[in-house]
């Protein structure tokens, strides 16, 4: 054999080599590690996704917090129901005070909610309009969360200034059962 010979079928050798450790090492290699930084791509995927769901948890406590603030401080307006005497009450007394003449009033149907109790009452006064205004403001000042419904006003033709109001006011209470 000749020494080209030789050479030849030694350069041919290590390009078979070359070519098969590239098929069989290389190739199979660079498709795992392409596997590999596919799955690691999934999880920082999943792993921001479950940062962003942290954040929203952590804002979605927060805000139940302050909804828990709200609740609580509604409470705190709405007296036990077995004041319901008081909070009357303080209204005829405001009215007494303002120089209104009740001509009546009645308690309505109780209201039973969820978490509260609405206790109407039907009332009719007489007496100054500027009075009447006066006994508006002094009830919206209580400590109480109150509604005013259903409000009818007459101007009486014998005096001037003087009206008969007829209304419905909705005093708020705890309900005992919560």
């Amino acid at each position: 054999m000749s020494s080209g010979f030789r050479k030849l079928i030694v350069v041919a050798l290590i390009i078979g080599v070359t070519a098969a450790g590239y098929q069989f090492m290389i190739k199979p290699a660079n498709a795992h590690l392409t596997q590999s930084k596919a799955r690691v791509q999934a999880k920082l995927a999943k792993l921001a996704e479950f940062e962003q769901a942290t954040i929203a948890a952590e804002d979605l406590t927060k805000q139940l917090g302050q909804l828990e603030d709200a609740i609580r401080f509604f409470e705190s307006r709405l007296p036990p129901s077995n004041e319901i005497h008081k909070v009357l009450e303080q209204v005829t007394l405001i009215a007494q005070k303002q120089g209104l003449h009740a001509k009546s009033i009645r308690t309505l149907e109780v209201k039973d909610n969820s978490g509260y109790v609405e206790q109407p009452l039907k009332m009719e006064l007489q007496g100054n309009f500027r009075a009447f205004y006066c006994f508006l403001l002094e009830l919206e000042r209580l400590q109480r969360i109150t509604k005013i419904r259903e409000l009818r006003l007459d101007k009486k033709a014998d005096a001037a200034g003087l009206i008969a109001a007829e209304f419905i006011v909705s005093i708020f209470f705890q309900n005992q059962k919560s």
